[in-house]
């Protein structure tokens, strides 16, 4: 009765203020997009965030109405400015649009904080994927904050705005993984010098970043860092697939207008590469930067070497003195740079001991300051396409399957996620799949639709092994496919892993060969069948729209009483025939309980 009675003097009170229903405000778009509010299909309204210190009613999390009331109340009874200086988006926005006759907002706090990181501007930052790691193999998006005075060099000291898990440390990567699936970490916005954020992604994880400026006004800017004020008393639940940093990062920046919806599309998943280019599509990105990996720029510098420099490089790396190479300065130059790079790249992708690294380091830019002359090395360039202009993440398609020993079939596949090794490369990394949720259904001769194939996933990561990178290659499959038998198609259960090396240009030719075991049960077999043997395979980029690979496993079958031998071999070529279209034929056979030949010709598209 008493929660009545306060609810009815608080409308009567907010109508004193306002022409306009306080229900009506609080279904207004913006006012539930400060809430970060929700509403499934035939659900009720429900935060993302799940602190109760964000909410001023009880039930705020769920009732965006009555934490509206709460937050007007709030407002004015407070003397002392404390509710509306920690909610002040809120509060700037009712004033606005509703209650004009409130008195401005005075903050000293906000104000000292606003003058120390001195906004001017914003600008979107993209570090590619990270095969490595469970939370990046997708990629990442932060913000960088761009001071009023900041120029190319001082970019690095500007403010970063980065929403991450706060996992627990002790937990190991499997654990990891699914806690983070699952939601079992809380996450949080913080902000940081970007120079960190640099230095975690392009040293330690040597991770191509591309930078976007975000077209926004001086006032839109504001708006969105009032709402990152309010952060600090949020705390949400993440999810690597759908709430996660790019997730957050896009609910963050449609604070910047009234009419600016980012999260919508991103229900179900969200990938950063398909944030990237909502960003684009609403006219909020302009042409992007790139700044290169330290990986990236061994190869580069590499690149413009001949083979005895790239030696003499070595040398000095590991410690030869400069005086024993009786190098002339314009031999000198190049090759401590290169040294200097390779030393830097190993102390990072290592974790070699600082205390004997670090003197090193410093040695070899002595040496180098010793010689009054520009770089002789051309900078890294630029990749033909960047992440924005990628294709999209998911993907349909129709197929033609035409199988050797059984009639031939229509059907249709959809992936949830992300990229495979034929798709079309650019905005991509080189030599990286990640595909989830990889679905087949055909019409078998009844004209029945039959399930082929679902890969839960397929994740493959060829790093070439070189004479700068001691790189492993490693793949995972698992999932449910149909194999063929002396009558039918069997069903199987798979979960099939290798690892070993991969040589050439990840970009042009690749190959590659690993150690691989495979489990696997269902109905072709009678139990769980073992299996150990090797993958190996060749991928050609041919042009820049045209990809061949080649590719063959032969598993030896431990306890399979029937046949003690596995075979596959295939080939495949993909044209891209638009950003988000392309046509993929393969040619496919199979040697278990029976050998089968099979041709499919595929067209996708992606979205």
């Amino acid at each position: 009765m008493r929660g009545i009675l306060l609810s009815s003097c608080l409308l009567f009170s907010c109508l004193a203020y306002s022409t306009t229903p306080t229900l009506e405000i609080a279904h207004h778009p913006y006012w539930l997009k400060l809430g970060h509010y929700n509403q499934p299909f035939f659900s009720m309204y429900e935060s993302e965030v799940d602190s109760s210190e964000f909410f001023f009613s009880e039930v705020g999390k769920t009732d965006p109405h009555a934490e509206l009331l709460a937050t007007i109340a709030a407002f004015k009874s407070d003397d002392d400015n404390q509710a509306k200086c920690r909610f002040p988006a809120r509060y700037n926005w009712l004033k606005e649009h509703f209650f004009t006759n409130w008195p401005a907002l005075s903050c000293p706090e906000i104000e000292t904080w606003q003058q120390l990181i001195n906004p001017k501007g914003m600008t979107l930052v993209f570090p590619t994927a990270f095969m490595n790691d469970p939370s990046s193999m997708f990629g990442h998006t932060l913000l960088r904050i761009d001071a009023k005075d900041q120029t190319r060099s001082r970019e690095l000291i500007a403010f970063a705005v980065n929403f991450a898990a706060e996992p627990d440390v002790t937990d190991n990567a499997a654990l990891y993984a699914l806690k983070g699936i699952i939601g079992q970490y809380p996450g949080k916005f913080t902000l940081m010098p970007y120079y960190r954020k640099v230095r975690e992604y392009n040293d330690l994880e040597s991770r191509d970043i591309w930078e976007y400026k975000l077209s926004l006004s001086d006032q839109e800017i504001q708006r969105v860092l009032l709402h990152l004020w309010e952060m600090q008393w949020a705390t949400f639940d993440y999810f690597f697939v759908d709430e996660n940093c790019s997730y957050q990062l896009l609910a963050l920046l449609q604070l910047a207008r009234d009419n600016l919806s980012l999260t919508a599309p991103f229900s179900s998943h969200a990938i950063p590469s398909d944030t990237v280019a909502a960003l684009k599509q609403h006219g909020l990105l302009q042409p992007p930067r790139y700044r290169a990996a330290s990986g990236t720029k061994l190869i580069n510098y590499e690149s413009q070497l001949t083979e005895q420099q790239v030696y003499l490089a070595r040398l000095l790396r590991d410690g030869v003195a400069l005086d024993e190479l009786s190098l002339a300065p314009e031999q000198a130059v190049p090759v401590l740079e290169m040294a200097y790079e390779w030393l830097n790249y190993q102390y990072y992708d290592q974790g070699l001991a600082r205390d004997a690294i670090a003197p090193r380091l410093t040695k070899l830019l002595h040496q180098r300051s010793q010689f009054h002359v520009v770089s002789p090395f051309k900078p890294a360039p630029k990749p033909r396409v960047s992440p924005d202009n990628g294709h999209g993440s998911s993907r349909v398609g129709v197929i033609f399957n035409d199988y050797e020993h059984t009639a031939s079939r229509f059907g249709l596949t959809y992936r949830v996620a992300y990229h495979d090794l034929l798709d079309n490369p650019g905005g991509f990394i080189p030599g990286a799949q990640i595909s989830f949720f990889d679905l087949e259904v055909n019409q078998d001769s009844n004209e029945n639709l039959h399930l082929e194939r679902l890969l839960l996933i397929d994740a493959m990561s060829l790093a070439p092994d070189n004479g700068l990178f001691n790189s492993w290659s490693w793949n995972v499959r698992a999932g449910f496919d149909r194999q063929p038998t002396q009558t039918k198609r069997e069903g199987r259960l798979f979960l099939q892993g290798g690892y070993g090396k991969s040589f050439g240009d990840a970009s042009h030719l690749q190959s590659y060969l690993l150690g691989s075991s495979v489990v696997q049960s269902g109905d072709l077999i009678d139990s769980v069948s073992f299996g150990l043997g090797s993958e190996a395979g060749v991928i050609w980029q041919v042009t820049d729209s045209q990809k061949l690979a080649l590719s063959g496993q032969a598993f030896w079958l431990m306890n399979e009483p029937s046949v003690d031998y596995q075979l596959t071999f295939s080939a495949h070529w993909q044209i891209a025939l638009a950003q988000n279209w392309g046509l993929r034929s393969s040619a496919i056979y199979q040697d278990w309980q029976r050998s089968e030949q099979q041709f499919k010709l595929q067209l996708f598209h992606y979205f």
